[in-house]
């Protein structure tokens, strides 16, 4: 569904999250921030769905949440994904899922947002040998599918998932729930780990900040074991031994038997202690794995397609990295009718729309489900280099 708007833009790539560019991301912001927040949230009845806010470019990052989904996967220093399907053991293996499952945890600055995707948008990215590719298959509500295949690794990871985003019944929060699933296969071992997030947190009062809290767990069912994780955050005082901790345990389901107890700071390190011999290893270092990120270039022009996210959006990103806000207000605006308006003609000629990359089902039992078309991600266009 891209718009008349994008015909002829170039895609328009911006860094990935990461440690370094957390403070480097306020540069987008626009003055008053908090102000604008505000009163941006005035007429917001606590408990709506806020999936249908269109934001100002102020309030966005230049990049769509379909990007900052892919990259949680393909942008990482350290190849942690690899590292999963390489373990001796099924316990040395469920460990590294863990970590790499801490890695998709990335810093956000208060106050900016990603675009929503539109229906249709599309992103493909090659790193190595491991191809994602992610399309909106669902606008209201909005549910994003992701697709990677790694053949060197036998690695499958499908996820699809719909971010709940609702104004807490104080006003002083915003609470986002991730439904949806995360699977990751490791073909050559049989094994298939099955993963939930932690919520998302933007608070206003009593001090402004974003944070990633609640429970999250990882599971395999062939082998038996399970971790649950518990993000935790600062409430109303900061206090750095609890801000962005973690706290967990990995156990055999069968017996209820605790293997290793987790701990640590996912913007720092978690360990990992045995609860036999009491001996703590590091398994996740948020600097090796979140620093130095590399952002992607496209290596064939010609075969990025009109949906890829960084074409939708390109104008927009381009204005938003100028500070050009009457342009970006323009270019967004653009999009977004278009989108309104092609939903409209649709409706009106009972035109039922279809994925391209993905088959996608629903039901109230076990909410979206999407399956790939495809066995294997083809290589991409835009490429991260190692």
């Amino acid at each position: 569904m891209v718009t008349e708007c994008d015909f002829g833009t170039k895609a328009v790539l911006t860094a990935p999250l990461s440690l370094e560019g957390e403070e480097s991301n306020s540069k987008y912001k626009a003055p008053n921030i908090i102000q604008r927040i505000l009163s941006l949230l005035t007429n917001v009845r606590p408990g709506s769905d806020l999936n249908r806010l269109q934001l100002p470019p102020q309030f966005n990052i230049p990049k769509s949440q379909l990007q900052c989904y892919g990259e949680s996967v393909y942008s990482i220093s350290s190849n942690m994904l690899s590292k999963c399907a390489e373990g001796e053991t099924p316990l040395n293996r469920f460990v590294s899922v863990v970590a790499w499952s801490i890695s998709m945890v990335r810093p956000l600055a208060f106050g900016l947002a990603p675009y929503n995707p539109i229906l249709g948008e599309s992103h493909h990215v090659s790193r190595g040998t491991l191809n994602v590719l992610l399309e909106q298959v669902s606008h209201h509500p909005p549910v994003s599918a992701l697709h990677a295949t790694d053949e060197k690794h036998h690695i499958d990871l499908l996820w699809c998932q719909s971010p709940l985003p609702k104004f807490h019944a104080t006003g002083t929060h915003i609470e986002v729930e991730v439904h949806g699933k995360r699977q990751l296969k490791l073909l050559n071992k049989n094994e298939t780990y099955t993963m939930t997030p932690p919520n998302l947190v933007i608070r206003f009062l009593p001090v402004p900040g974003v944070d990633w809290l609640g429970n999250a767990t990882v599971r395999c069912q062939e082998t038996g074991l399970e971790a649950e994780l518990c993000y935790r955050g600062n409430s109303f005082l900061p206090r750095p031994s609890v801000h962005r901790s973690i706290k967990g345990k990995i156990f055999l389901s069968s017996m209820m038997e605790t293997v290793y107890e987790i701990n640590g700071h996912w913007d720092r390190t978690v360990t990992v202690k045995d609860v036999k011999t009491g001996k703590k290893t590091v398994i996740y270092s948020a600097k090796e794995a979140l620093t130095g990120l590399k952002t992607p270039i496209v290596k064939d022009p010609k075969a990025v397609l009109s949906t890829e996210s960084a074409v939708v959006w390109g104008e927009v990103n381009q204005a938003i990295l100028q500070k050009s806000w009457d342009k970006a207000r323009e270019a967004k605006t653009c999009i977004e009718e278009r989108q309104r308006q092609v939903a409209r003609e649709k409706t009106s000629r009972e035109d039922e729309w279809s994925p391209k990359h993905f088959s996608v089902s629903h039901s109230k039992e076990s909410g979206w489900d999407c399956s790939p078309t495809h066995k294997l991600v083809p290589p991409a266009p835009i490429v991260v280099n190692d």
